[in-house]
């Protein structure tokens, strides 16, 4: 997939060519001051492989990490968020090393200063279905406009950014900043990671949800435009 951002063209190692030419138009974005960022899953647990299967888009972590540097060097809100997951063998369960943030993420917390950070924490796909109340804490702080990143691209991830495109707020997911894994539907279906991140990005874009970018635009916004 070839995305469009303005000045070049450039190839994403997070889709594959599976035969349709899917485009992203990015353009200039424009990023609010306040804009948050909402960091979703990056968990230890996703690192077990023999759990989840072959996995996508391996520049996620390092972009995932920009990011949230980008945010905090420019004095703008991080949300971190953490699944609980409620299944006694999963990776993700409380009491289980793979239930803490990865650690680049955990070095990141509290290093955004005297700008609002939130943890939370949820069991379900939805950040906003989570504790303490993400709809709430982003209202008081008259936030309008997000990014969000992390794993897995076609599940957390995805299910945050439709819910806050519901919800009124504007969207921003950089797609390379997110990875998912191989799954196994209906009527013996299989998808790889690489074709459920086109498909998520093809249903937030196309479907008026969230604006499918690069980190590199919008890190390049974000630089543009200071808190």
């Amino acid at each position: 997939m070839t995305i469009h951002t303005g000045d070049t063209d450039t190839d994403t190692d997070t889709d594959t060519d599976t035969g349709g030419h899917a485009d992203i138009h990015t353009g200039d974005m424009g990023i609010e001051p306040n804009a948050a960022l909402i960091v979703v899953d990056v968990q230890q647990g996703f690192s077990e492989e023999a759990f989840w299967g072959p996995r996508n888009n391996p520049a996620a972590d390092d972009n995932i990490a920009a990011l949230i540097a980008a945010w905090q060097e420019t004095d703008r809100p991080v949300v971190f968020v953490r699944h609980d997951a409620s299944k006694p063998d999963s990776p993700l369960r409380p009491g289980h090393q793979g239930n803490d943030f990865k650690d680049y993420v955990e070095a990141r917390r509290g290093l955004g200063g005297d700008v609002p950070e939130l943890l939370v924490t949820k069991t379900v796909n939805s950040a906003f279905y989570g504790t303490p109340d993400l709809h709430a804490w982003l209202g008081e702080a008259g936030i309008t406009q997000f990014a969000v990143a992390g794993i897995q691209t076609n599940m957390c991830v995805e299910t945050t950014a439709r819910m806050g495109g519901n919800l009124g707020y504007q969207v921003l997911l950089p797609l390379d900043a997110t990875h998912t894994f191989d799954l196994t539907g209906p009527f013996g279906w299989r998808q790889s990671a690489d074709e459920l991140a086109r498909s998520t990005a093809t249903s937030l874009h196309g479907g008026g949800f969230a604006e499918v970018v690069t980190t590199k635009d919008l890190l390049k916004a974000v630089a543009r435009t200071q808190a």
